[in-house]
């Protein structure tokens, strides 16, 4: 069983926080924290365009995407900060439920996106199922015993940093196509990164809260200053999106329920690590059964997914580096967040007015929000009593998450997609193999959780 809640605000580890995981504040402050961490989500504005676009779909059913994104990820994220976790965790789209959706819809006679959609409502469903925590036990709960392991939880938030941050840097920079490219994109995002990180560090606690609004506004000023922004897609988008069960059709195949299975098994992964640090930051304990409570809510959202037309969420660490940056743990504000992103779902207009903030601001932050919890995983691996078993597991599950990023496209072309998939996501390849050899080598002697992580 899991700790009941304090009904005082618990003590926070290191003064991580200045406001606890359990404090509750003004409705101002609510706002404005959640506002910060939607336009901190930078997947959130990029993948559904990305998927509608891949697929040529029109203007309404891009837009229909965006507001179930929003819808999903709002939900996930109440659940995880008032339902079940009870920790200030964000939820938003899974970059690896976005790859897995891109290669199976496209596949030739593979059923387009209704088969891809249908595979990911079926495999939502088995993951539901391993994640239920019975007399408080669960299949999920072995994954927990062992990712209180520091090398295992450490290295799953570096593969997971390393795959995102595809997003970050190169979408900072944009290409030939991109509009503002060269200088006016560099430099927009150059000015968020430069505020950003004079606030966070020089700027007093109200304002350093709202560091990311202000960087994100600043730099979109500049952006439009040289690049005039288009308000067609606000003006032309309808006001209110109503969800449809299975709107691009339904079919199920085996194979792809596997796919997106194998995608899912290492998001569990890294959130579970990413509960770890948050808890850590707020001095709570974490129980095998309330890990499994909080991947049990990312499983309700992927089968959510699957059956209005979204994605599969997961932890944002750029969110958890906002409130690293803030000092502000409080699970009400990333409850706002959620109720936010229901409401942004809904309004399809609003929906696509956030979207007209430049995508090398976003991911100009994104790129020092992503970097704050890359060193927080090299931190965890610091507490780890390093030997030969724990450097042959560490070693040879980074190298062969890497290595696949850097397999030639022909080579891969000639593999099966399970394994194109497996190959081309660190966090699966190298994920997945760091718990098993962790298993195998040192099941012996199964390490303790970092000495400072302490129990409510």
């Amino acid at each position: 069983m899991s700790p009941p809640a304090s009904t005082a605000a618990p003590r926070v580890d290191e003064g991580v926080f200045d406001v606890g995981i359990d404090e509750r504040l003004p409705f101002g402050q609510l706002l404005m924290l959640g506002l910060q961490n939607v336009f901190g989500m930078t997947g959130m504005f990029v993948f559904p365009g990305l998927l509608g676009r891949a697929f040529g779909l029109p203007v309404d059913q891009i837009a229909y995407l965006y507001g179930m994104t929003f819808m999903v990820c709002g939900l996930t994220t109440v659940l995880q900060s008032v339902g079940l976790l009870r920790l200030p965790i964000t939820q938003g789209p899974y970059a690896g439920n976005f790859a897995a959706l891109l290669a199976v819809g496209h596949l030739k006679d593979g059923g387009g996106l209704g088969a891809a959609y249908g595979s990911l409502f079926v495999a939502g469903l088995i993951w539901c199922l391993l994640t239920v925590p019975i007399r408080g036990h669960s299949v999920i709960g072995l994954f927990a015993r062992y990712l209180r392991a520091p090398v295992i939880s450490g290295m799953i938030v570096l593969l997971t940093m390393i795959q995102i941050s595809a997003v970050a840097l190169p979408n900072w920079i944009g290409n030939r196509a991109t509009p503002g490219f060269p200088l006016v994109s560099f430099g927009a995002g150059l000015l968020t990164v430069l505020v950003l990180i004079t606030i966070s560090v020089r700027g007093g606690l109200m304002v350093r809260r709202a560091a990311v609004l202000i960087a994100l506004g600043l730099g979109t000023v500049c952006f439009a200053s040289f690049q005039p922004l288009n308000l067609a897609g606000v003006i032309n988008a309808p006001w209110v999106v109503t969800p449809r069960a299975f709107p691009f059709g339904f079919s199920v195949q085996p194979d792809f329920v596997l796919v997106f299975l194998l995608t899912l098994v290492p998001a569990g992964m890294g959130s579970m690590a990413m509960y770890q640090i948050v808890a850590g930051w707020g001095g709570q304990h974490l129980s095998a059964r309330r890990m499994s409570e909080g991947v049990f809510a990312t499983a309700i959202g992927s089968v959510l997914a699957g059956l209005v037309g979204g994605f599969s969420t997961l932890v944002y660490p750029d969110n958890i580096g906002l409130m690293r940056s803030t000092r502000v743990g409080s699970r009400f504000a990333t409850a706002a967040t959620g109720l936010l992103l229901m409401l942004l779902g809904a309004s399809v207009k609003f929906d696509m007015l956030l979207v007209l903030v430049p995508l090398p601001v976003l991911s100009a932050a994104a790129t020092v929000l992503f970097g704050i919890v890359f060193m927080h995983g090299i931190a965890m691996l610091a507490a780890v009593k390093w030997d030969d078993r724990l450097l042959i597991t560490a070693g040879f599950s980074a190298l062969v998450g890497l290595g696949g990023m850097f397999v030639e496209p022909q080579v891969l072309a000639g593999m099966p997609l399970l394994v194109q998939l497996v190959l081309k996501q660190p966090v699966i390849s190298g994920g997945i193999l760091v718990v098993v050899l962790h298993s195998i080598l040192c099941a012996d002697r199964l390490e303790a959780a970092p000495s400072r992580q302490k129990t409510a």
